[in-house]
């Protein structure tokens, strides 16, 4: 059992590799030679590992456009907690030697993390090595959503903190120096979203150097 799941794994790997190369790679060469030489992206992207919601899929970005780093919930830890350099490291690359002019962070419908997160209960014994540790990160959303609808079913609870966890993770870039400099001196915007895969939808807002999210658009 396990070696066909191998073989077809692998075979999955391969054919998925020669789409690419014939619809995508072969007919773009002057876009790979480009990319061969170096990368520009004007977007960077925080987004879920949730395997529905890849970014580049629903918002179609193209290979050299967005540097995308992925996690569970879409969470950005504020600088303080140095425990979590990865997402840091890749947004001090990104912010300081790729230059992107945008950061986008995008949290999800039905998100795993935050409905762990919302349904946790204080001083129960821990489940997990590395997943309880990293959603608190989200915590200021969890407490937000609570005060606000304190009697609200765990669904609508869920939806709520998943959009609060975004602004969350905006205001957490924040806290990054050279992210602060850059957003103050109009080097970098800072954009927010939100993907309901269950109705096809897409809400959108900017988020400002004073902390404070704008107006939502809906697509």
């Amino acid at each position: 059992k396990a070696i066909e799941t191998k073989v077809a794994a692998a075979e999955r790997i391969k054919t998925g590799f020669q789409k690419f190369k014939a619809e995508t790679y072969t007919q773009n060469p002057e876009l790979f030679n480009e990319l061969a030489n170096g990368q520009s992206p004007k977007f960077m992207v925080i987004a879920c590992s949730d395997s529905r919601v890849c970014p580049t899929t629903v918002l179609g970005f193209q290979p050299g456009e967005a540097f995308v780093v992925r996690n569970v919930a879409n969470m950005v830890p504020p600088p303080e907690q140095a425990g979590y350099p990865g997402t840091s490291a890749a947004l001090e690359y990104a912010v300081t030697a790729l230059k992107v002019e945008n950061i986008l962070v995008i949290g999800h419908s039905r998100c795993g993390g935050i409905k762990a997160l919302m349904t946790r209960k204080e001083n129960a014994a821990k489940w997990s090595a590395f997943i309880e540790d990293w959603i608190e990160i989200g915590r200021p959303a969890r407490a937000s959503t609570l005060k606000s609808e304190p009697e609200g079913q765990i669904d609508h609870q869920c939806t709520k903190c998943e959009k609060e966890s975004v602004n969350v993770s905006l205001s957490n870039l924040l806290g990054f120096p050279f992210v602060k400099e850059a957003v103050t001196s109009g080097k970098v915007a800072l954009h927010g979203g939100y993907y309901n895969f269950v109705d096809g939808a897409f809400e959108y807002w900017t988020f400002g150097a004073d902390g404070k999210p704008g107006e939502i658009s809906k697509f």
